[in-house]
């Protein structure tokens, strides 16, 4: 058995057919639900159900989380939900197949502590919801879904997303370089 030729396995696929069945899964899901993608939808069915769950009458009577509550169905049970469950069993099941999955780490340069990385990875994780909901969604579904249906509001999200990124990254690269 040849050894290299095992070794030379690809472990992710290549980014420009990603990105063209993106594009194509993005085509589809509009063509089929009308909506394009997002993950921030679940996020709102979670806390719904959550919320629902703890305080029910509370949930039903706020005027934000009682939207998601009705007697016909579950928050839990929309196509956002199943998605996101998809794409991380998706992951999970790729990084299995090619040996990926290991004992959890914190990835982080010798600058920063493992500590001070997951600090910040949090503080970012709740801007970044913030944000999602300041911009009716997520990255995926406001920039990706939006300037897929050439929404002048998606191309704008798209815009600010990569050139915010752009414009303060070198104030943070002193953490990893």
């Amino acid at each position: 058995m040849d050894t290299q030729k095992n070794n030379q396995i690809p472990h992710y696929i290549n980014p420009y057919l990603g990105g063209v069945l993106l594009g194509m899964l993005l085509l589809l899901t509009i063509y089929i639900t009308g909506r394009g993608l997002g993950a921030s939808g679940a996020v709102k069915s979670t806390v719904a159900t959550t919320a629902q769950i703890v305080t029910p009458q509370d949930a039903k009577d706020n005027a934000y989380i009682g939207r998601f509550i009705t007697n016909d169905h579950s928050p839990m049970y929309t196509w956002l939900v199943f998605e996101s469950i998809g794409i991380f069993l998706g992951g999970l099941l790729s990084g299995v197949i090619f040996r990926r999955v290991r004992k959890p780490r914190v990835e982080h340069s010798s600058k920063i502590s493992a500590n001070k990385r997951m600090i910040y990875a949090t503080i970012g994780g709740i801007l970044f919801g913030i944000g999602s909901q300041f911009g009716r969604g997520c990255t995926s579904g406001a920039a990706l879904s939006g300037s897929g249906t050439f929404a002048v509001g998606g191309i704008i999200v798209m815009f600010a997303i990569f050139g915010t990124g752009y414009a303060i990254a070198w104030a943070f690269k002193k953490l990893w370089i």
